[in-house]
């Protein structure tokens, strides 16, 4: 007996067409995002500091640039602790659809996991490079009284007393104890790293002389230097400061021909952006990082604006192998 098959009646198709349509519809949010319809929301650009400091500052001019360039709001949610890690780990366990972004730092995203490898659980592959945005150099001072006038002063003062001085961080594994140990390595000194809780005690320690030499972030330490309370020695990047082009590179000297080191800051997104949204977020800063006023107002913040169109990637490799060198020099544990 021959048995045929019968066409599915219209109804029916309609039916499982409109099934199919609905099902297809359905599953549209979690597809990736095109360059031409992101973003249809707010974005939320996470900064890993509390409200004040040079992230954040960077963060919210950033995020202002963006939502006009874009065309929604950008909220700053400011997730401060350990360091700047806990905003990061947010930002790298997000959806990985351009709406939960990280504005980093060079703690969050280079040094913390050289220094507690074990505490940090996301590395460079948990994120989506997007674009450097800018980058302030640190500045050596010392206490007025350590009777030091210049770095030459410093350097000659510090190798007549092996072990007698020490210098001041915000705290183990921060950029500015990193800086400290680099100026240590090349100047050949013998000096203790005392590691505070944060800028505030260091700053009150070295303006009242129980601390003869710190590292501040540019913008932290200006204030107290213009005023005479601490004595600059030199910025830490390979040139001079464009915000104090009176204050040397420690670099100007040959002992410290190598020292370069900034805080610097990065757009990032979470591992497995869509490539069609890194792209239209890449363009929107490559305009922000071109705007006069965006560079005016980091410049009177101390920053120096990033080239745009750079390779976040290729200077994020080398920012973490140049870190890997003093944390070993040091012998930075967990």
């Amino acid at each position: 007996m021959t048995t045929f098959n019968h066409p599915t009646p219209p109804t029916r198709r309609c039916t499982l067409a409109a099934t199919l349509l609905a099902a297809t519809a359905a599953l549209l949010p979690t597809l990736p995002a095109t360059a031409q319809d992101y973003p249809t929301k707010p974005i939320t650009l996470v900064v890993g500091y509390p409200p004040g400091g040079s992230t954040d500052l960077t963060g919210r001019l950033v995020g202002a640039e963006l939502s006009t360039r874009l065309g929604q709001p950008v909220v700053v949610e400011n997730l401060g602790g350990a360091g700047g890690t806990i905003g990061a780990q947010k930002v790298a366990a997000a959806a990985p659809d351009g709406y939960t972004l990280l504005v980093g730092s060079s703690n969050e995203l280079a040094i913390a996991k050289l220094v507690t490898p074990r505490t940090v659980k996301y590395g460079p592959a948990s994120f989506t490079p997007i674009g450097r945005i800018g980058s302030q150099p640190l500045v050596l001072v010392a206490s007025t009284g350590a009777g030091v006038k210049n770095a030459q002063d410093f350097v000659a003062l510090v190798k007549k007393n092996p072990g007698k001085f020490s210098y001041g961080s915000s705290g183990v594994g921060t950029a500015l104890h990193l800086a400290g140990e680099m100026v240590k390595e090349q100047g050949g000194l013998f000096m203790t790293h005392i590691p505070y809780r944060g800028v505030a005690p260091l700053t009150n320690d070295l303006v009242g002389n129980n601390l003869e030499f710190g590292v501040f972030v540019l913008s932290s330490g200006l204030p107290h230097i213009k005023a005479g309370k601490v004595v600059a020695l030199g910025t830490t990047a390979a040139q001079r400061a464009p915000a104090t082009p009176d204050i040397p590179a420690l670099a100007e000297l040959p002992q410290f021909k190598n020292v370069d080191i900034e805080s610097w800051f990065a757009l990032m997104g979470p591992a497995g952006l869509p490539q069609p949204v890194v792209a239209r977020l890449k363009k929107a800063l490559d305009e922000t990082l071109q705007s006069p006023a965006f560079r005016q107002k980091m410049a009177a913040a101390g920053s120096a604006v990033a080239a745009p169109g750079g390779d976040l990637q290729k200077f994020w490799d080398q920012e973490i192998a140049k870190y890997t060198q003093i944390v070993r020099y040091a012998k930075i544990e967990e």
